[in-house]
């Protein structure tokens, strides 16, 4: 194995543009990141197609990220849960409807599952009164959803609980003839939380004061269930498991609390509410279903004494969703499934050598499930529906390199294109977008982040050209929507595209007109979205619209290092200028103090970059070396004070968390009796006061996952002892590309490293998109 610049194999290099100055007193180690992250903490996205860093998830323990299969069982019995054989009996899953001849084992799997879904809610309209709208989302999906719709009717965005969005038709309105003219961006706004009624706190406190619960549980309580939370609670106890950071064993203390002998650990009650906690969790990392084995495995843990019957329970009540993945083996086939989902033996009048493939049974949340099926839907539309007869000869011709020819060459017959590359390579869509607009065509770039944004706009050399997706869908900036409601553009290009999730893109590609081009742009090595699937990865692996590779290169000793970390090497580079520097620590008290050195007095001395261009990246919040740890030593440091306004003073760096999974960087002004006020990027944002602690925290140290789709000038990428089993091939490409002009790196992981590159790839997560884009039928086949 080779080793970083300044290393040999098996040895830390020493070359360091600051003064030998001697350490202090080098503290312990911390542990591994186990304590439980603050309220602030957003979760990180996940790699580009495993699981995210569970430290950044809102109650998940602080630990890396791990190989193997979902995690659904407790934190410490998550490594342990192997994926098993898939049951496909009746006993998980209900009796469904047998395909029509003319219709494909997919086509025939989704009409299934929306007769199951029709079945459920009537049998709960039948059972208990209307279900208010909008339970169905949550995190970034509604508040994007939510701000469209109060966009398209003329209202300020207000609340986040608005219905699901609908899965998308086979055929969507058309694109208009003339777009509407672009509108000047605005300042992103926060959005405002669901108020709870006095009158409703008061019930929910006393019914978790019975329970024998924290009172302080009443607000995400109610924020959980709504206004009828303490009747819920009453009923159902086990409903506590929707409060964020609640976990199974509290919520068992807190049902024999108020039923006493009346509850045990097979009641209905509580079955159904841990597969929707099961699934929940595993959406945090990334999953939008789960192998059913797993799930009942994690039952068995929890002590339910018939985790089949649970299983069926939860599907028949509409709980959760059954979904058969692979070949459906037929009752004739030699090699059909038994009742018990195992593989049968021959038939002795067949073939006794052919054994089928046993069909893989998932359960899923209905969230994710209409998310997918919507997605797959709407990216065929526009497949099927763009003209594709376009003559962009001229423009492909003037590209200023042969990628970028290729990228214009190909959307102009395409209406779903897929293009892949690192950092040099986001010139080509910023080409694809000049030459497009040179067209007379409606083109725009959508980014992550604010910053991405500007890289984008800076790559166009026009500022209307680029747009943060999150301000894009709530009308805060670009071309706004034509009369029927879809975005007023020809075509779209979403740069930092592995940081969709499938809920987002959903709402995305609803937003768009048929006829209109969606070009997803993004490098498939960095970690992945924040919130459940993996959209560009499954996009990819489907094949299901032209890829446009680029041959741009990253230019310098980073994108030379970064480049091999892309095919798990870790190789020794030239740095001439000191682009690379290696900075070996014996323990994470060493850490911290080489950190703070390296960004108040040795980056800035070397390379002229001020502190506030120089971010700390690390891998999780908790531990004697993580971003708490980090954020206080270098607040000291560069800004000291006493944390007047909840914590905060002005000038310090912060991140604020306006969606789970979104970071976006900022800096304190003020504040005043309506909040906190921060400049994030030139935007003037005010956190109301009762969401500064939950929304807003210290950001001179990022982990990567939060640092993913921004770049600095300057990275200082921290490795203390406690962070090797949080180590992976994408949380490396992340965190060392994230620097322009100058790496760092804090390095006390020894061969962990290097590991962590060769052999821990990304985990897969498991969806459902890619076989459902496999299925959908491709433009000649549907002609």
């Amino acid at each position: 194995m080779t080793a970083l610049p300044g290393e040999t194999p098996g040895t830390v290099g020493t070359d360091t543009p600051q003064d030998t100055v001697s350490p202090p007193e080098a503290g312990a180690e911390g542990p591994e990141h186990a304590e439980a992250p603050d309220a602030s903490d957003a979760p990180d996205a996940p790699d580009a197609s495993g699981a995210p860093d569970p430290s950044d998830a809102p109650d998940a323990p602080e630990s890396g990220e791990s190989s193997g299969t979902p995690a659904v069982a407790d934190d410490d019995a998550r490594g342990d849960t192997e994926d098993a054989e898939a049951e496909a009996g009746a006993d998980a899953a209900p009796a469904e409807t047998a395909p029509a001849a003319e219709l494909s084992e997919a086509q025939a799997e989704l009409a299934a599952q929306r007769e199951l879904r029709e079945r459920i809610e009537k049998r709960k309209a039948e059972k208990a009164a209307p279900i208010a709208a909008g339970t169905g989302l949550s995190g970034t999906a509604a508040d994007l959803l939510a701000a469209v719709r109060a966009v398209e009717s003329g209202e300020k965005a207000g609340t986040a609980f608005f219905d699901r969005p609908a899965a998308a038709p086979a055929s969507r309105r058309p694109a208009p003839a003339a777009a509407q003219p672009p509108r000047a961006s605005a300042p992103e706004t926060v959005p405002t939380a669901r108020t709870a009624t006095p009158e409703a706190l008061d019930a929910v406190r006393a019914v978790l004061t019975e329970g024998g619960a924290p009172e302080a549980l009443a607000r995400p309580a109610v924020g959980a269930l709504g206004e009828q939370a303490a009747e819920l609670l009453r009923t159902d106890p086990w409903r506590l498991l929707a409060v964020p950071g609640v976990r199974p064993e509290q919520a068992d203390g807190f049902a024999r609390a108020l039923l006493g002998a009346d509850c045990g650990p097979d009641d209905g009650r509580r079955t159904a509410a841990l597969i929707g906690w099961l699934l929940e969790r595993a959406a945090l990392q990334g999953h939008t279903a789960l192998d059913a084995e797993a799930v009942r495995t994690a039952l068995a843990e929890r002590a339910v004494g018939d985790p089949d019957a649970a299983v069926r329970d939860a599907v028949e009540e509409g709980v959760a969703l059954v979904f058969h993945e692979g070949d459906e083996p037929s009752a004739d086939d030699a090699g059909a499934a038994d009742p018990d989902g195992e593989a049968g033996e021959a038939d002795e009048a067949g073939d006794a050598d052919v054994a089928r493939e046993p069909v893989q049974v998932l359960l899923g949340l209905d969230r994710y499930a209409l998310a997918e099926e919507s997605l797959a839907d709407g990216l065929a539309r526009l497949v099927n529906a763009c003209e594709k007869a376009a003559d962009w000869t001229e423009a492909a011709a003037a590209a200023p390199g042969p990628s970028a020819a290729e990228l214009i060459r190909t959307t102009a017959a395409s209406g779903l294109v897929a293009h892949s590359g690192g950092e040099a390579a986001r010139a080509e869509p910023a080409a694809l977008i000049t030459a497009a607009r040179g067209l007379g065509l409606r083109a725009l770039g959508a980014t992550h982040s604010e910053d991405g944004r500007r890289r984008l706009a800076a790559a166009t050399g026009d500022p209307d050209t680029a747009v943060t997706l999150s301000g894009l869908l709530s009308g805060a900036q670009g071309p706004g929507r034509d009369e029927d409601g879809a975005l007023a553009l020809d075509l779209l290009v979403v740069l930092d595209a592995p940081q969709l999730d499938v809920e987002g893109a959903a709402v995305l590609v609803e937003a768009l007109a048929d006829g209109a081009r969606l070009v997803l742009s993004g490098d498939p090595g960095v970690l992945g979205s924040a919130g459940a699937g993996r959209v560009f990865a499954d996009v990819l692996a489907s094949r299901a619209c032209p890829q446009v590779v680029s041959r741009t290169p990253d230019p310098g000793p980073i994108g030379e290092l970064v480049s091999g970390i892309g095919i798990g090497e870790l190789n020794q580079v030239d740095a001439p200028g000191k682009e690379v520097v290696i900075v070996p620590v014996r323990d994470a008290g060493e850490a911290v103090h080489r950190t703070v050195q390296l960004v108040a007095d040795s980056v800035p001395r070397a390379f002229s970059i001020p502190a506030e261009e120089t971010q700390v990246i690390t891998v999780g919040h908790g531990g004697a070396a993580g971003t708490r740890a980090l954020n206080e030593a270098l607040k000291q440091r560069l800004n000291p004070g006493p944390g007047r306004f909840g914590g905060f003073d002005p000038g310090d760096r912060v991140v604020h968390v306006p969606a789970p999974g979104r970071a976006v960087p900022g800096v304190v002004l003020s504040a005043d009796a309506e909040g906190l006020r921060l400049d994030c990027g030139g935007a003037p944002v005010v956190v109301p006061q009762d969401r500064v602690e939950s929304s807003v925290r210290h950001g001179w140290a990022l982990s990567a996952h939060q640092a993913a789709g921004m770049r600095w000038p300057a990275a200082v990428v921290v490795l203390p002892g406690d962070a090797a089993q949080g180590l992976s091939r994408p949380w490396v490409y992340t965190a060392f590309s994230r620097g322009e002009r100058h790496l760092s790196v804090v390095h006390g992981v020894d061969q962990a490293l290097p590991h962590a590159v060769a052999q821990v790839p990304a985990q897969e997560r498991t969806t459902r998109l890619r076989p459902l884009l496999e299925a959908l039928p491709t433009p000649d086949a549907a002609s």
